[in-house]
């Protein structure tokens, strides 16, 4: 048994989990001691056996698996499913795909993921439990709050603020220093170059309101 590298279980056995295993088998630091889900439906994933649901998480505590990544895509679910992983004692490791790279100053919260090609600029902060997918790029001093998606090709400019839970859409563009609020969301493609209301719905070129109030 491998026992130089540290264990780890992950969270999903979705499109998402098949992109952390990826990211892990690229990596090379970590053993992968298995894929939890919860209505295990395939018994591998990229050939990583699929252990059962979350009934399996004390046992694996105890034989030693000391950490855990909820590899789910929809981000509530997600920060709902590390809290349980938490609860059951794993730390969340934030994980970095080699490919992607990472500035001067850049932070990363617990649970986060960075997958392959993307960038986080210098003094950019992301926080916990956020996503940033494959070929995002996180320019210099932006913000991302917890539990954020950041979807693949998406390009945030420099010291742009998204809130916690909000989700950006593939190949989304935001212009430097908008704030996009929490938990709303940016249609692909999107290019976004004014402030976003939490919990608004913008989409187009510029991105408009798609659910916009009501006139007197």
């Amino acid at each position: 048994m491998d026992t130089v590298r540290p264990a780890i279980l992950v969270l999903g056995a979705g499109g998402h989990g098949k992109a952390v295993l990826d990211l892990l088998m690229a990596h090379g630091g970590w053993r992968i001691a298995g894929v939890a889900d919860g209505v295990p439906r395939v018994p591998a994933v990229l050939g990583v056996p699929v252990l059962g649901d979350e009934a399996t998480f004390a046992g694996l505590v105890a034989d030693g698996v000391a950490a855990a990544h909820p590899a789910i895509g929809h981000n509530a679910q997600r920060v709902a499913a590390a809290a349980r992983l938490q609860a059951a004692g794993f730390a969340l490791p934030a994980l970095v795909h080699p490919a992607a790279i990472l500035g001067h100053g850049a932070t990363l919260g617990e649970g986060v993921a960075v997958l392959a090609r993307a960038v986080v600029g210098p003094e950019a902060r992301i926080g916990r439990l956020a996503l940033v997918n494959t070929g995002a790029i996180v320019e210099h001093d932006c913000d991302v709050g917890e539990g954020a998606h950041i979807a693949p090709g998406v390009v945030l400019a420099g010291g742009v603020r998204i809130g916690p839970g909000a989700t950006v859409g593939a190949g989304a563009v935001i212009r430097p220093g908008v704030t996009v609020g929490a938990g709303a969301i940016i249609g692909a493609g999107s290019a976004v170059l004014a402030d976003v209301p939490p919990g608004a719905t913008f989409a187009g070129v510029p991105a408009q309101n798609l659910r916009p109030e009501p006139r007197p």
